[in-house]
Order: C-alpha cells, then structure tokens, then sequence
C-alpha cells in the first residue's frame, strides 16, 4: 500500500517532523476506505509509536527472525459496509505489526476469528497471514490506535492524535453496531462519538462485559455499542472470556445489526 497522493514515502526509521502531528486531520476528506488507509499507512504522528514499531520489526522475535515486519499503522480490516463494527485497542507488535492486518498472527487474533467463523461472519476460523484467504462479511475490526504501543498501552495523546481515523471510518462504514473490546476502545469510541455531534449520554455509559448502551445522532442515525471484555490472552487463558462469552455479543451483534 503506497502513500496518498501529495504525501512523500517515509522511509523506516526516518525521523518525525512538524508537520506529522497534523497529518491525521488529512483522514477527514478522505472519500472511500481505500483512500482512508492509504493516508493511514503512511503516518508517523506518534514519535513514541513510530519509535518503537520500527524498533519490534528490528529486534523481533525469535519465532519470527526470517520474517519482514510490516511495521507501520495498520488500517482496519473486513466488510466495507459492515453493520457491525468490532474496535479494540491497537495492533499487537508481533502480531498486526508484523502482518499488516488487524488482529492477524497472534493468540487474540486466534480467539476473535474462530467466534467470527462460529457466528457466520468469516469464512474461516484462521486469520495467519494478510492473504491467507480470510473474508469477512457483515462486520468490520478497527482500533482507537493503528500503531503498536509499548507494553500495549498507548497514552491519552496518542488515542486523541490517531481519532480522526476512528472517525472517519465511522462515517464511511456507516455501522449500526459497535462491539468494543475493553474499556479503552470503549473510552476512545464514546470520545470520537462525541467529538461527531452524537448525543452521548451524560455522564458517560460506563464499561462492562454484556454492557448495552444505544447511542442517536441529530441526523436520526442510531448505533448501539456493545461492551465486550478484550480478547487478550490475559482474558482467554484466564477464562475471564469464554468463547461461548464471545459468540453471545457476536450473536447479539448480529441480531441487533438486522
């Protein structure tokens, strides 16, 4: 995926400029998914993000050594005109970081796309590699964050610089349902809501597993928000998240999702 027209290519490892903290805002007039993601892949806003990124697809791991990371933001993945919209946190750095797509080529990815597969979303319960054949139908992942965060967890200023892509996928996906994975996607969703002019309940609807709040824009749009414990490995290996727990808000989505 090349760099948008009027962007110069960014070598890995080149150092961030002025200019790159405003670089997000050019997600606004962006007119398709495509277009979208190809503004996404080429920004390096985040100095901390941007460092350390590059820093995973250097020094990788072991298991993965005669692999080319991918190594930049990584745009979201999956039905253009989904009515559900999965949004987690931020790419895994051996994970998306390395194969470019969402939640493709770790444990997370494993557990999330094998409840897609049960739930008729995708058509396979895998997701490897970016052209392993994965299809998705009907839904949609994305997250508040598109670079790998040290220790996965990105600052406040990060999840603020890198919400006009949340907002614009909003817009050009047009979903009807968010399933958000955590309380900090849930956070960053009902924060890039607000910032668009829906009416966002105050105070603010708090997180939780099974949480169901409906959200209504003045335009007469509506989107319900489902709140989901993350598919981390924290979770899954812990059976705080069962997969049962998983395909019931998938099922829920799908329902709610018409």
């Amino acid at each position: 995926m090349s760099p948008p027209r009027g962007a110069a290519p960014r070598e890995a490892g080149g150092a961030v400029g002025p200019d790159d903290v405003t670089y997000p805002l050019q997600a606004r007039p962006a007119g398709s998914v495509a277009a979208l993601d190809e503004v996404l892949v080429a920004c390096r806003a985040c100095p901390r993000l941007v460092a350390w990124r590059e820093q995973v697809a250097t020094v990788k791991r072991a298991s993965f050594r005669d692999e080319v990371y991918w190594a930049r933001p990584v745009p979201g993945f999956g039905d253009e005109r989904a009515t559900v919209l999965v949004v987690g946190l931020a790419p895994a750095a051996h994970g998306a970081n390395r194969t470019g797509r969402m939640f493709t080529g770790d444990r997370s990815g494993d557990f999330l796309f094998a409840a897609m597969h049960r739930t008729g979303f995708a058509n396979q319960p895998t997701s490897v590699r970016a052209d392993d054949g994965l299809v998705l139908t009907g839904i949609r992942v994305t997250s508040p964050v598109h670079c790998a965060p040290p220790a996965n967890k990105p600052t406040p200023l990060e999840r603020h610089t890198c919400a006009p892509y949340l907002g614009r996928e909003l817009e050009l996906v047009g979903p009807r349902v968010a399933v958000v994975l955590g309380a900090f996607g849930w956070q960053a969703l009902l924060a890039t809501l607000d910032d668009q002019g829906w009416v966002v309940p105050r105070p603010r609807p708090r997180f939780g597993h099974g949480a169901e709040v409906r959200i209504t824009h003045p335009d007469g749009r509506g989107l319900t928000l489902l709140g989901c414990f993350h598919v981390s490995q924290q979770n899954t290996f812990t059976g705080r998240l069962t997969p049962e727990m998983l395909d019931a808000v998938l099922l829920r989505a799908r329902e709610l999702g018409g």
